[in-house]
């Protein structure tokens, strides 16, 4: 490491792992590719799947007011979902990058669009949304000891801190045992709603149909528009495989299959549970419900109806981990191309995970849990989360004009991006005429990163005493937590 900084490429520092072998040996130190095409899809089926679909997934009927009107914005949010995860395939296998929309948005766009989408997913979008289902977590585990009220505030916030460090240190620790936290969890999650499907199913052959008609539909463009936002959030997830390509055993192969098995079975399984849902509970139980999956089975499961509360805390305790485990790489890959600090780029020696990424994470997510209001929060960032990957799919066609030569082992017909973005702006645009107050909101969010981008990337000729400060920081975490910047092979 030199004296005037941290340990750059090319350079051995104090933490530089023991050669073993003779001369001319090297070694390298990087993320390595642990995952398997099970992993994958475990790791984009457990982002997919959290809470909602078992605790309220109400959005949908409340705007489309039927349920067969419902059960269409849900197979259409799934199909939406399919097309911009396929050009997304394309996209991930021509640039190979962990960061996924960011590493799209920065090599078609530039480093300013790059940045305000990184800006508003690492600094509110994943933090809110890793607290938001570590609070879930907490709130289900404690319900059978407080049974008949609110859990504490305090415990549950607790309890979701003690998640997330949890959760952190796997992590930290081997992104084997992540993946295999994710593979869990993910088959529980999946157990529970096809054991609710399977319930379905059967009061289904005993003719409880009455509930399914199109009665009291709404045809109003902005109530379509609504649906589709409330639907398309359940769906949230499915581009995360993206953001940790870099550990994907064979990409080309395996991206793409992925994301095909993983979409359509969300969307069977999502369509199904809704089913099963409405041949019990009617639309006003449904709507006036706080956990639809809990109300369902205290109404069939009778004395083994507490397993339902069980699985959602593990459904979420899983989601957990694959927000940690992608969000991590997004902070990584932002650090990597200098718009995050550089501390945020290393490696620790001997684990060969980003634990400077994933602990910052956890430490944002545990400071939005001391907030009450992250729900809100959310909403007002929504409409710029699915925005932004409108844009990430406009990097597709984008690239098909200004560089055709790029190598695309994966070629999509150009009619999917023009259709899923054309798609996008009317779940995006139309919301934001229904809901001023919000979009206004989420302006002000994403207009934030401009001070900040100016201020701290733009200018480079910066006080000697900050840069000093900056060095100083980092040599110093670098010794505490043992980590190197992600370097060119070690001559030894």
């Amino acid at each position: 490491m030199s004296k005037s900084g941290s340990v750059k490429d090319g350079e051995k520092g104090p933490y530089d792992p023991v050669p073993t072998g003779g001369e001319g040996d090297e070694k390298e130190i990087k993320l390595e590719a642990k995952m398997s095409l099970v992993n994958g899809v475990t790791v984009i089926v457990g982002s997919i799947i959290g809470s909602g679909i078992f605790i309220s997934p109400t959005g949908v009927l409340k705007y489309t007011g039927s349920v067969n009107a419902s059960l269409l914005v849900w197979t259409a949010s799934g199909i939406f979902s399919m097309v911009g995860a396929y050009c997304y395939a394309e996209l991930g296998c021509m640039i190979r990058k962990s960061g996924a929309d960011y590493a799209y948005i920065m090599e078609t766009f530039g480093p300013f669009m790059a940045f305000v989408r990184l800006w508003i997913e690492c600094m509110i979008v994943r933090p809110c949304s890793q607290a938001i289902v570590a609070l879930t977590f907490s709130i289900y585990v404690l319900k059978p000891v407080f049974p008949d009220c609110d859990p504490p505030e305090d415990a549950a916030r607790m309890l979701a801190a003690c998640c997330i460090c949890v959760l952190t240190f796997i992590n930290c620790w081997d992104v084997k045992w992540a993946t295999r936290v994710q593979d869990i969890f993910t088959y529980a999650k999946l157990l529970a709603l096809f054991i609710i499907i399977i319930a379905g199913v059967y009061q289904l052959f005993m003719k409880h149909t009455e509930h399914f008609t199109f009665e009291n539909s709404n045809t109003e463009v902005t109530s379509i528009a609504l649906s589709f936002y409330s639907g398309l959030f359940a769906y949230n997830g499915w581009n995360y495989l993206n953001f940790i390509i870099e550990e994907l055993k064979d990409p080309v192969r395996n991206l793409p299959k992925a994301i095909a098995i993983s979409c359509t079975l969300v969307t069977v399984v999502y369509v199904c549970t809704n089913i099963a849902f409405y041949t019990t509970l009617s639309p006003v139980e449904v709507l006036g419900s706080e956990a639809v999956a809990v109300t369902f089975a205290n109404r069939l499961f009778g004395v083994m109806a507490w397993t339902i509360p069980v699985f959602v805390a593990l459904s979420t305790f899983g989601a957990v981990n694959g927000i940690l485990l992608t969000s991590s790489r997004l902070f990584y890959a932002g650090a990597c191309e200098g718009q995050m600090p550089e501390i945020l780029t290393m490696i620790q020696v001997s684990r060969l995970t980003p634990t400077p990424a994933v602990l910052c994470m956890a430490l944002l997510s545990m400071l939005y849990l001391t907030s009450s209001d992250i729900v809100a929060l959310i909403n007002y960032v929504g409409f710029a989360t699915w925005l932004s990957i409108g844009v990430s799919v406009l990097c597709l066609p984008w690239l098909r004009w200004t560089q055709p030569n790029l190598p695309r082992p994966i070629k999509v017909n150009l009619a999917f991006p023009i259709v899923y973005i054309i798609a996008t702006l009317f779940v995006t645009v139309i919301p934001m005429y229904a809901s001023p107050v919000e979009t206004g909101y989420g302006c002000l969010m994403i207009f934030s990163s401009v001070p900040v981008y100016f201020g701290f990337i733009a200018w480079k000729n910066k006080p000697k005493f900050f840069q000093d400060s900056v060095v100083s920081t980092t040599k110093f975490l670098q010794k505490v937590i043992m980590v190197v910047g992600k370097a060119k092979p070690v001559q030894v």
